[in-house]
């Protein structure tokens, strides 16, 4: 199916790495121009940038952000809104921290680290830009949650509360914003193959194939091409909803 964004400027938070990093390229191969930012790593994300500008001229810009902080949000906000890519037409709230640990000795700091950045951050950002978004045609929020948001993950108390939230934060903005064409969707991936699990043992990595009735992880592009559908025209009619990309686990 051929999707083209043309026209179209997308914000992607945590898009120097991972999964973000997949939604930006993929983004960008549709024809669409991308903002997107990085709190930390600083060189892979210019370098990546540098990457992009060579295969894409002029249709991405790199920022940095903690969107931990309400005023650096908002300040983020107007400052690509003013940039020369345009306007935005979409938000792709992915960045996101784990700080997995026993409840037992689940420290507040990690707690609040994960609240703070995954959910807060995601408040944040969409309520800065959600004024510019309601005043278009059809515009789009997709918010990156996560099986561990649906079903428990031992240790991930803090990480699967603030990707719950977020599922429960979509159908809310959804009802809210669906007579402004306003169309807010999240994805919820499974184990997918980034530079995270890369760093794993053979051992682990079997180990997370056995538990998935399709023998594998997922891969960034896969979730990446989804979020492209979603920040298409060709879903239009679809709001509220969370889509589950895991290759069965939660069956």
């Amino acid at each position: 199916m051929r999707i083209n964004l043309e026209g179209k400027h997308f914000l992607v938070t945590g898009g120097g790495r991972g999964i973000g990093k997949a939604i930006v390229k993929n983004l960008l191969s549709s024809s669409a121009s991308v903002s997107f930012t990085y709190h930390q790593g600083k060189e892979t994300a210019e370098k990546f940038l540098h990457d992009l500008l060579e295969e894409f001229p002029g249709k991405a810009a790199l920022y940095q952000a903690d969107i931990q902080n309400e005023e650096q949000s908002k300040s983020l906000i107007k400052m690509i809104e003013k940039s020369s890519l345009g306007p935005l037409y979409g938000l792709i709230n992915n960045a996101g921290i784990t700080a997995d640990s026993p409840f037992f000795s689940m420290s507040h700091e990690m707690w609040k680290e994960v609240i703070n950045t995954n959910l807060n951050g995601t408040y944040f950002l969409s309520k800065a830009v959600i004024k510019s978004l309601i005043r278009k045609k059809n515009s789009k929020i997709i918010n990156i949650s996560s099986v561990s948001g649906i079903r428990g993950a031992i240790g991930q108390a803090n990480y699967g509360a603030s990707k719950a939230a977020i599922i429960s934060l979509t159908k809310t903005l959804a009802l809210e914003f669906a007579r402004f064409n306003l169309q807010v969707n999240a994805v919820a991936p499974g184990f997918i193959d980034t530079e995270m699990v890369a760093k794993m043992d053979d051992h682990e990595k079997k180990k997370i194939d056995q538990m998935i009735p399709m023998k594998r992880m997922g891969t960034s592009d896969e979730v990446a091409d989804l979020v492209v559908f979603l920040c298409s025209e060709k879903s239009n009619y679809i709001t509220g909803q969370t889509f589950v990309i895991d290759g069965g686990l939660t069956l």
